[in-house]
């Protein structure tokens, strides 16, 4: 079976939303490897020294039933200013595995656009490395079946910044603009992609 990876921000030497990582770590370690007893991810990340206060990082926990291995890299928000609709089939991607490989099929099929927005029985689902929110004007709507829920879409879920819905194609033009949401993406500071930059 294939390892699973948890992605976590931390930003001024702080791990972000540490606690929606670790049910999620030990959600998927019940579900696929039958493991009833919670590991802590908290004590497992050590930050290294050279870390610098202002700056954000990226952590990758790489993990089966235990842990095999923990990186960490300094990120840089990748641009994204159009998508390209791609059907996904049946994909499944309910777990966040390490094998992103049908995944980055999909983003082959991007042609000219930044990034690629998949769509699974007719309804808009995610990018291939973030939820998506969409904007019409008064409210921001989350497709309500993402191919992974995601703990920042969670957490906005929780505070009432987004609202589930299921979001046909033929919707895209009820909306203006879309935003992308994962662990790394700061909600307030994320660009706007106006929604007709989406394509076929």
């Amino acid at each position: 079976m294939s390892l699973c990876i948890e992605t976590l921000c931390i930003r001024n030497r702080q791990i972000h939303n540490l606690s929606a990582h670790t049910a999620r770590f030990n959600r998927t370690r019940l579900a696929l490897w039958n493991c009833p007893e919670p590991a802590s991810l908290e004590t497992a990340i050590h930050l290294p020294d050279w870390f610098q206060i202002n700056e954000t990082y990226k952590c990758r926990v790489t993990y089966g039933p235990d842990i095999e291995k923990i990186e960490f890299e300094e990120y840089r928000i990748r641009p994204v200013q159009s998508l390209t609709l791609v059907d996904c089939g049946d994909l499944d991607y309910r777990f966040k595995y390490a094998n992103r490989q049908p995944i980055n099929d999909l983003f082959a099929q991007r042609g000219t656009a930044d990034d690629v927005l998949m769509v699974r029985d007719g309804l808009l689902t995610d990018t291939s490395y973030a939820n998506v929110a969409l904007f019409d004007g008064n409210r921001w709507f989350t497709p309500a079946r993402p191919l992974l829920e995601g703990t920042q879409r969670a957490r906005l879920l929780s505070e009432g910044i987004l609202s589930p819905a299921n979001i046909k194609i033929t919707d895209l033009a009820n909306f203006q603009s879309i935003k992308l949401v994962n662990t790394m993406l700061n909600w307030e500071q994320t660009a706007i992609i106006p929604a007709s930059a989406v394509s076929w």
